[in-house]
């Protein structure tokens, strides 16, 4: 298991639903990698709940496009923009159980990468899935209009 660096605190403004650990209404995820898998462990407030104590499909799949978008960074090494995204809702999921998400690069066909995503309860019960469709763009590209800082921004060298 390695810890994923959140590399996009250091840029003035920086304010994503996602992943920013200020965003007072955000999800402030955090990530670490484990073999193929980028992996996110994550406990629900209130604050999400669609019915009743349930987490909302919404913020799952917010979650799910969140970790796909992190899979893209730090193993394609670039950024890129969802471009389509299918979902299985298969259970509910409490808002008092901690969640475990695993993604893991599935294809790339050209510019387009597909990710698979799992959100399993804290029981480890498979709760949803999706398959994540990213467009791609060249590091470059990356680089000068999404701030993408370079894929060796995302883990720290010194924990060999």
């Amino acid at each position: 298991m390695r810890k994923i660096i959140n590399p996009y605190t250091q840029i003035p403004g920086y304010n994503c639903f996602g992943c920013a650990p200020d965003n007072s209404l955000g999800l402030k995820m955090e990530f670490y990698e484990e073999d193929d898998f980028v992996c996110c462990d994550w406990q629900p407030s209130d604050a999400f709940q669609g019915y009743k104590g349930v987490l909302h499909g919404g913020i799952q799949q917010a979650l799910m496009d969140e970790i796909a978008s992190w899979v893209v960074q730090t193993k394609l090494k670039t950024a890129g923009v969802t471009s389509k995204m299918e979902t299985r809702f298969l259970k509910p999921v409490a808002i008092t159980n901690r969640l475990h998400l695993k993604a893991r690069l599935q294809a790339v066909k050209k510019v387009f990468a597909e990710i698979d995503v799992c959100l399993y309860n804290e029981d480890n019960v498979l709760c949803s899935k999706a398959v994540v469709t990213y467009y791609t763009f060249g590091e470059d590209e990356a680089k000068e209009k999404f701030y993408y800082p370079g894929h060796e921004n995302f883990f720290d060298t010194h924990l060999a």
